[in-house]
């Protein structure tokens, strides 16, 4: 039989803790719940979890301070802010305190299971994820430390910094849906705020690139409201 994977929910609201506790139990986790941030940290310190789903305004010790204790415990377990707090700066306060992810309230509750599947199969999969510094698309091979694409004409083309990350993000988290925030903060690092169209921009590039029919991908896929996907088992 399966292990189911574990959850710990933090939330005060408590129907809305309820609702989503009932969802992902549906989805087949095992959830343990708190209601405040010191219960959160005595349950952390007790038991072993693949996720922490935290919200940020709570009582005794907000979900900010919650993340990095849990931080500096633990440096693996994906944490995700669940909150009303939708400020850049907030935002950038959440992932300085270690959080992999940030959804803000009111939020689909079908994004939610979405992003949860994904954070917690990187966590399960992130031990035996392989440093590599070349990868293969079709007839053509990315090498990211000389920021090259070799095509199987003999051709290079050079690629950008930028393009070279997202690329390396995106096949890291292959069949993931990667949020527009987890591309945020790994390629930009919030020095500067891209635009949508400046994302949709690099992922028309990489059609480009390596799509034999560009207006119906199989590597590169946009996913309404999310974010992208890689794959690279096209059918």
């Amino acid at each position: 039989m399966q292990t189911k994977q574990r959850i710990l929910l933090v939330e005060d609201e408590e129907h809305l803790l309820e609702a989503i506790k009932l969802n992902l139990e549906l989805e087949g986790y095992r959830v343990t719940t708190a209601t405040d941030g010191k219960k959160a940290l005595k349950i952390f310190k007790e038991e072993r979890f693949n996720l922490i789903v935290l919200d940020v305004m709570i009582p005794e010790i907000d979900g900010f301070q919650v993340a990095e204790t849990i931080r500096l415990q633990n440096t693996e377990v994906p944490i995700m802010f669940l909150t009303a707090k939708n400020s850049s700066e907030d935002r950038i306060t959440g992932l300085k305190k270690g959080a992999d992810d940030y959804l803000v309230k009111p939020f689909n509750l079908e994004e939610l299971i979405l992003r949860v599947g994904n954070l917690i199969r990187r966590g399960l999969k992130s031990d035996d994820l392989k440093e590599f510094n070349s990868y293969t698309i079709g007839d053509k091979t990315i090498y990211f430390n000389s920021y090259e694409l070799h095509h199987a004409d003999g051709t290079v083309t050079s690629l950008t910094k930028k393009e070279t990350m997202l690329l390396k993000l995106l096949i890291e988290r292959k069949n993931d849906a990667v949020s527009r925030e987890q591309i945020l903060e790994t390629v930009w690092n919030y020095d500067v705020y891209p635009s949508t169209r400046t994302i949709d921009n690099f992922i028309l590039t990489f059609r480009k690139y390596f799509e034999p029919d560009q207006k119906h991908p199989v590597y590169f896929h946009s996913i309404r409201g999310v974010g992208y996907k890689f794959t690279d088992t096209p059918t």
